[in-house]
C-alpha cells in the first residue's frame, strides 16, 4: 500500500527512523496526526489490533526521534501497540498485510526487522529481556541505550516485578516506560507535572541528587534524612511509588499524548545513569471516539467502515466455544455457590462477561498472572471450594510448574477450561495452541478431554467439574460450534470413546473438533471414524478393537504430533505388541505463522482434503 503524499506529507518523509530524526521538532505534532489517521485507515481495511496502537502514537514517535534505533534497543512488551512502530520502521507499505498469510507478523518479530529486537506476543517479558540487553551493552562499551515499553496490564505480571527487582540490584543504564492507559489523563497531569518532569529529569536535579548521595554516603543519619526529605518533596507533587524502592529513578506521570513534553523528557533522560522509570498517561483508542469509549471491544477488530463508528455484526449462526463455556459456567453456578471461576485477565476472550455480572462473588480476575491463578485455585480447592480456571492454551504454558507442583502432585480436584486450543489463526506463532496435549498428557493424575462439538463440550465441562479424584482439562478451539443440539448434562464415563461411523480397512481416531473433517474424508475412503473424546485416559479397549479389525489406523488432532494424542496411541499399541501401520496427523514440528484458520488447516493437511491426500499417499508408499 503506497502512501498518499498529498494526504500524509510529513509521514511520507519518515519512512524509517533515520529520516524521522531529520524532521524539525515543530513537525512532530503533525506527524503524529498523520500517523494516527494512517493507522486508522490501514487497520479498518485490513483488520488487526486497533485501540492499543492509537494510544501509543506519540510515545512511538518520541522514542524513535530521541533514540538511535536500531543501534539503541527498543523493547516492546506484548506488541499490540507496535503497529505505529512497524509503520515508522520501513514496513509502512506492507502494514495492510498484517496478521495475514505471508504478511507482516501481528507482533514484533526478530526475523522481520532489525528494529524488532525481541519477538513478543505474551506479556511482561520486556524488562527481563531489556535488562539482559542493558548489561550486554555495558560490557560492549559503545553507549548503546535500552528502553522497555510496558503497559499497565503487562506490568501486573509477576515476571515484570522479578525483572525490576533484579534491575534495581544490578543498576544498569536502562529506561522503563510505563504506558498507563487505565484511566483518562486527569487534571494532575498538567502544568505542574510537566514542570516537575523537566525538573526531575534535568541535569541540575540529577547532579545535586547524585552528588549529595556521594558526599553524605558515609554519614548514615544524614544520608537517611536526605532520602526521607527527597521522598517527602516528591510525594507532595507526584504519586507515591514503589518503583523508587525497587531502585528506579521515577519520573511522571506525564501526558503521553503531548509530543513536545515527551521529546523533552526523553532527551533529558537518555543520558541519565542507572535504572530510570518514566510513567506516561495515555488514552487507549486515542483519535477514534468509539475506541476511546470502549477499548475492549475495539482491541482487535475485523475490517470495518470508519465512517459508521460501529463494528460489523458477527454473522456466525452458531455460538463460539468460548460462549458455550461461559453459558455452561452460569448454568452450573445457579445451584452451586461453591463454584469459583478464575481468569488471568481474559474475561472477554474466555466468554466470562455474563458470569462476572451474574455471579460477582464467585468470579476472580487475577490480572496477567497465570502462575498465581493456578496456585490461587489450588488454595480455593483446599479451602473446600470448586475452582474452574479459564485460560488460553498458550497462556497455560506460563503456569506449567504450578500445574504439576501445586495441582497434580497433590491430586487437587480442579477444572481447566482451555480456550484457543489448536490453530487460532491471525495471531500467529505465539498464540497457536499447539502444545497443551503434549505437556499435559505426561502429567500423572490428569484427565484430558477433547470435545468434538458444542454439546460434547458442555458434557465434558460438566464431567470435569464433578470429577473429584484429581485435576481435569477440557480443551476447545477458537471457533464456532457446528449446530449440534444440547442434551441434558450428565457425567461421561471416564476414558470412553464413541464410534461415529463404521467402515472398512481404515480407522480414523479423532481427538477434538476435526471430527467433521474426519467424517467427510471417511465417507470417501469408506473408513471408520472414532470420536476418542479422552486423550487421557485413552480408551484402550476401543483402540485394540480398531487395531484388530482394520489394516491402517490414522490419528487426528489439532496439537503437535510430537508427544500428542497420537503418540499416546502409538505408545499403547507398542506396549501391547500390536504392530500395524499407523499414520499420525496433526501439527508439524515448526512454529505456525499467521493466516486464517481455514488457510492454515489446508496448508497443514488437517482438513478433509488434506486427510484424504495424506492417507492415499501413505498407502502408496
Amino acid at each position: 500500500m503506497s502512501i498518499n503524499i498529498a494526504k500524509y506529507p510529513i509521514l511520507a518523509l519518515a519512512e524509517k527512523p533515520d529520516a524521522l530524526r531529520l524532521l524539525p521538532k515543530k513537525n512532530l505534532p503533525k506527524l503524529c496526526d498523520e500517523l494516527r489517521q494512517f493507522l486508522l485507515n490501514s487497520v479498518a481495511r485490513s483488520s488487526g489490533h486497533f485501540a492499543s496502537g492509537l494510544g501509543a502514537i506519540e510515545i512511538t514517535v518520541a522514542l524513535h526521534y530521541i533514540y538511535n534505533t536500531p543501534f539503541d534497543n527498543l523493547v516492546w512488551d506484548v506488541g499490540h501497540q507496535a503497529y505505529p512502530h512497524k509503520i515508522l520502521t520501513g514496513r509502512r507499505d506492507r502494514i495492510d498485510t498484517i496478521r495475514q498469510k505471508n504478511g507482516l507478523h501481528p507482533f514484533p518479530c526478530r526475523t522481520e526487522s532489525q528494529y524488532d529486537v525481541l519477538s513478543v506476543g505474551h506479556s511482561s517479558t520486556s524488562i527481563s529481556a531489556g535488562l539482559g540487553m542493558a548489561i550486554a551493552a555495558k560490557k560492549e562499551k559503545k553507549n548503546r541505550k535500552t528502553v522497555c515499553i510496558i503497559g499497565d496490564g503487562a506490568i501486573t505480571g509477576g515476571m515484570a516485578f522479578e525483572a525490576m527487582n533484579h534491575t534495581g540490584d544490578v543498576a544498569p543504564d536502562i529506561l522503563v516506560v510505563l504506558n498507563d492507559n487505565a484511566m483518562s489523563i486527569s487534571e494532575n497531569v498538567g502544568a505542574l507535572n510537566k514542570h516537575l518532569a523537566h525538573l526531575l529529569s534535568g541535569k541540575l536535579y540529577t547532579t545535586l541528587r547524585e552528588s549529595g548521595k556521594k558526599v553524605f554516603s558515609n554519614i548514615p543519619p544524614i544520608k537517611e534524612l536526605l532520602k526521607k526529605t527527597e521522598e517527602h518533596i516528591k510525594g507532595m507533587v507526584v504519586p507515591s511509588t514503589m518503583f523508587e524502592e525497587l531502585g528506579f529513578n521515577y519520573i511522571g506521570p506525564i501526558d503521553g499524548h503531548d509530543i513536545d513534553i515527551l521529546v523533552h523528557t526523553l532527551k533529558n533522560m537518555r543520558d541519565l545513569k542507572g535504572p530510570q522509570f518514566l510513567h506516561i498517561m495515555t488514552k487507549k483508542g486515542r483519535g477514534y471516539k468509539p475506541a476511546e469509549k470502549d477499548p475492549i471491544s475495539w482491541h482487535a477488530v475485523p475490517k470495518f467502515d470508519l465512517s459508521t463508528f460501529t463494528l460489523p455484526k458477527n454473522k456466525d449462526i452458531h455460538p463460539t466455544f468460548s460462549r458455550i463455556f461461559g453459558d455452561w459456567l452460569c448454568d452450573e453456578a445457579k445451584n452451586d455457590k461453591k463454584l469459583m471461576a478464575i481468569t488471568p485477565a481474559m474475561r472477554e476472550g474466555s466468554g466470562m462477561v455474563r458470569f462476572s455480572k451474574e455471579h460477582p462473588d464467585q468470579y476472580f480476575d487475577v490480572a496477567i498472572a497465570e502462575q498465581h491463578a493456578i496456585t490461587f485455585a489450588a488454595g480455593l480447592a483446599i479451602g473446600g471450594y470448586n475452582p474452574v480456571v479459564a485460560i488460553y492454551s498458550t497462556f497455560l504454558q506460563r503456569g506449567y510448574d504450578q500445574v504439576i507442583h501445586d495441582i497434580a502432585i497433590q491430586g487437587i480436584p480442579l477444572l481447566f477450561a482451555i480456550d484457543r486450543a489448536g490453530i487460532v489463526g491471525a495471531d500467529g506463532q505465539t498464540h497457536q495452541g499447539a502444545f497443551d496435549l503434549s505437556f499435559l498428557r505426561c502429567i500423572p493424575r490428569f484427565i484430558i478431554m477433547t470435545p468434538s462439538d458444542e454439546n460434547e463440550c458442555r458434557q465434558m465441562l460438566h464431567t470435569g467439574y464433578h470429577y473429584k479424584k484429581g485435576p481435569s482439562a477440557v480443551r476447545y478451539p477458537r471457533s464456532t460450534g457446528t449446530g449440534s443440539k444440547f442434551q441434558s448434562l450428565t457425567t461421561l464415563p471416564i476414558g470412553k470413546g464413541v464410534i461415529r461411523l463404521k467402515g472398512k480397512k481404515i480407522a480414523i481416531l479423532c481427538f477434538g473438533t476435526l471430527l467433521n473433517h474426519a467424517l467427510i474424508a471417511a465417507k470417501q475412503l469408506n473408513a471408520t471414524v472414532v470420536d476418542m473424546r479422552f486423550v487421557k485416559p485413552l480408551d484402550e479397549a476401543l483402540i485394540l478393537e480398531m487395531a484388530n479389525h482394520h489394516q491402517l489406523l490414522v490419528t487426528l488432532e489439532e496439537n503437535a504430533i510430537i508427544g500428542g494424542a497420537g503418540s499416546g496411541v502409538n505408545e499403547f499399541l507398542m506396549h501391547e505388541k500390536k504392530i500395524l501401520p499407523i499414520l499420525n496427523l496433526g501439527l508439524p514440528d515448526f512454529f505456525i505463522s499467521q493466516g486464517t484458520q481455514e488457510e492454515l488447516m489446508s496448508d497443514l493437511g488437517i482438513d478433509s482434503k488434506g486427510i484424504i491426500n495424506a492417507i492415499i499417499q501413505y498407502q502408496q508408499k
